[in-house]
């Protein structure tokens, strides 16, 4: 596939067949980066991932299961940062990432 039409495939800013799909993929990295930024220094790289579902939850995917009992703890300020982005959320739920 000529490099100008993986351009246009995966181009967010344009109808692109997959663009969807790459701004909703930036989306959640913001969301990542603001929710990490919210915590401590040295509880930052517990975040693997974020991201809001349609109803609102808003489902942050950590790196271990003790990550996940320490950052329950920090649901209201996980909350906060993510309204502070712009994002609505009504409640929070930690899942561990699967190994």
């Amino acid at each position: 596939m000529p490099i100008n039409d993986l351009k246009q495939l995966l181009n967010p800013s344009k109808d692109g067949e997959l663009g969807d799909i790459v701004q909703r993929a930036q989306a959640m990295g913001t969301l990542t980066s603001a929710l990490c930024r919210s915590l401590p220094e040295s509880d930052r790289h517990a975040i693997v991932a974020a991201n809001v579902r349609d109803d609102g939850e808003l489902v942050v995917i950590c790196a271990s299961s003790a990550w996940a009992s320490r950052l329950r703890y920090e649901t209201e300020k996980l909350l906060q940062a993510a309204s502070d982005a712009g994002v609505k959320a009504a409640t929070c739920k930690v899942r561990v990432a699967q190994g």
